[in-house]
């Protein structure tokens, strides 16, 4: 679905948020785990260089401090060639977020549609592959924000599948990633949940689940460095891997994927 002749991990246009010195009190699952400012700001460097080696061009936001988790900019919004959606977050920290960047956003697209009062979604809740976009319901995304973008993906002519998204994960998206057009990298017990049926479906080595929040940017996946089998197993696919640090991004359960708003501009595919 989508513009035509278009894959949808083609992509020539990327929002990124910096991330501000609050980030070190961001929403963490492990209240020990404290990720050094410095530490966080270098990965994210390091990201935004591979999304520009990749062929993107990177629209860099300036940093919220009063928002530490607003440097994962993917959960406030989705992008599509055909429009953007602006998203209600889960968390109640983290809701004004979406006021932040719909600024950017009208920026770069004409046809910009907003969740309503008590949809809340998250955009790692989402993946978006050819045929389907699987919204994953999680403690971040109800029901209620669920249908609503159902309706509004319809709109942008995408069908849609709602399904449950693993009690030990955050984010659908924790545990799943599009690798190639028939392909899905997904962690083992999301593999054989049976969601991805008609699906190739290749499941994360032993020890590896963190490398299921992988991104493919056009010719080029960016895999996790602390995961080298996954980074393997893609590489015999005939696929560029690159390596990226994501160990203090990990500290605030986050990693590669929602660091990023990625589309490719209808003009450009």
């Amino acid at each position: 679905m989508g513009v035509a002749g278009m894959r949808v991990f083609e992509f020539s246009t990327a929002i990124v948020r910096e991330p501000g010195k609050s980030v070190v009190k961001g929403l963490k699952s492990n209240p020990k785990a404290v990720p050094s400012y410095e530490g966080v700001l270098a990965e994210h460097r390091a990201y935004v260089d591979a999304l520009a080696g990749s062929g993107v061009s990177v629209d860099i936001l300036k940093p919220l401090e009063d928002f530490p988790d607003s440097v994962f900019v993917e959960d406030a919004a989705l992008t599509f060639p055909e429009g953007a959606i602006l998203l209600r977050p889960g968390a109640p920290s983290r809701l004004a977020e979406r006021d932040e960047v719909r600024g950017a956003l009208a920026r770069h697209f004409a046809n910009v549609l907003e969740l309503g009062v008590g949809e809340y979604a998250d955009g790692g809740d989402v993946l978006v592959a050819p045929e389907t976009v699987f919204i994953g319901l999680s403690r971040r995304t109800n029901r209620l924000g669920a249908e609503a973008l159902v309706r509004h993906l319809g709109t942008l002519g995408r069908k849609v599948a709602v399904v449950p998204t693993p009690a030990t994960v955050l984010h659908f998206k924790s545990a799943c990633a599009l690798l190639s057009e028939d392909t899905i990298v997904a962690t083992k017990a999301l593999a054989a949940s049976g969601i991805f049926d008609g699906y190739r479906v290749l499941e994360t080595p032993e020890g590896e689940d963190g490398a299921a929040n992988l991104v493919r940017v056009n010719a080029r996946v960016l895999v996790g460095k602390f995961y080298p089998r996954t980074a393997e197993m893609i590489a015999k696919e005939g696929l560029e891997v690159k390596l990226l640090p994501v160990s203090e991004v990990a500290k605030l359960d986050a990693g590669l994927s929602c660091m990023s708003l990625r589309w490719a501009k209808p003009d450009e595919a």
